[in-house]
């Protein structure tokens, strides 16, 4: 039985923080250099339970619900990946943070790579996990774009009008093992989507976000990372392939390659020891505690 979000949680907070004017809701686990964690689209920063308190050995850990999701502000705006990427921002000036380690998950990875590519200053070094918004060639813009559309298509079914069955249907889209998706998880989810505030932006925010169009990660854009850098992917991920992702570690100058067994697109959630391994490994090295 897995132990439930509070028991993973025990000595991490819920902070609710002023960023630009966003009410912005962040849990935080840890001490140290501070990391940056973003979920992915129409998600929320339960995505990241397994992982806080394991990697808050030795860094402190901020899993940001990003605007306009979970428990943050929802202005009426155009959610695009700038969008996005500036409120993270206004989040570490809100905390002090000058420089810090930014991941994130599918389009969380994506955020995280506008702000490394953007923003190299406030980048000690960049996590893309199952990462979305990777367009490292012709054939990979291309299947992009119908990746969007699958996704548009399972994440509107269960936002557009909620229910438990349908939240589950697409919690289980993205696991290799269906079992991983507790009745917590669900009701997490399913509480967020119901919420008349986001099921107002929601239908605007995966129109944008999976419609092919914006900032992209390109050849070029990917070349431009100068960090450290950490490419995890899942040999099961229903969206993106991964020989995208390898191919993408290949462009960064200075990127590690991973690949999971036997997961899906929340390798995080599904095998929490084996990320923690390899990802708490890669913070120790940018750190300097390799």
């Amino acid at each position: 039985m897995s132990a439930s979000f509070w028991v993973e949680m025990l000595g991490a907070e819920v902070r609710f923080t002023d960023a630009g004017g966003h009410r912005t809701r962040s849990l935080v686990a840890g001490a140290g250099d501070p990391v940056i964690l973003l979920h992915g689209i129409t998600g929320h920063a339960e995505t990241w339970t397994r992982n806080l308190n394991p990697l808050g050995a030795h860094h402190q850990l901020h899993a940001l619900d990003m605007l306009g999701h979970g428990f943050t502000a929802k202005p009426d705006i155009d959610y695009d990946v700038p969008a996005l990427g500036r409120h993270v921002l206004a989040y570490m000036d809100a905390c002090g943070i000058d420089k810090a380690i930014v991941g994130g998950q599918s389009p969380g990875g994506w955020v995280a790579g506008w702000i490394a590519v953007n923003h190299p200053d406030r980048v000690r070094g960049y996590a893309s996990i199952t990462g979305a918004g990777l367009e490292v060639s012709k054939d990979a813009a291309e299947l992009s774009r119908k990746v969007g559309a699958k996704v548009a298509s399972a994440t509107s079914k269960a936002t557009g009008a909620p229910t438990r069955e349908s939240v589950r249907e697409r919690l289980e889209w993205l696991m290799f093992d269906k079992n991983v998706v507790t009745e917590e998880l669900v009701d997490t989810r399913f509480r967020i989507y119901s919420d008349p505030e986001f099921m107002a932006v929601s239908g605007g925010m995966v129109a944008n976000m999976t419609g092919g169009g914006g900032w992209r990660l390109t050849r070029e854009n990917l070349a431009r990372i100068a960090c450290p850098s950490l490419i995890f992917w899942s040999r099961q991920n229903p969206t993106m392939p991964w020989e995208v992702g390898e191919e993408a570690s290949r462009i960064i100058p200075d990127a590690r390659w991973y690949l999971m067994e036997d997961a899906g697109h929340w390798p995080q959630f599904e095998k929490p020891a084996e990320f923690n391994g390899v990802m708490g490994n890669f913070l120790r090295e940018v750190s300097g505690q390799a």
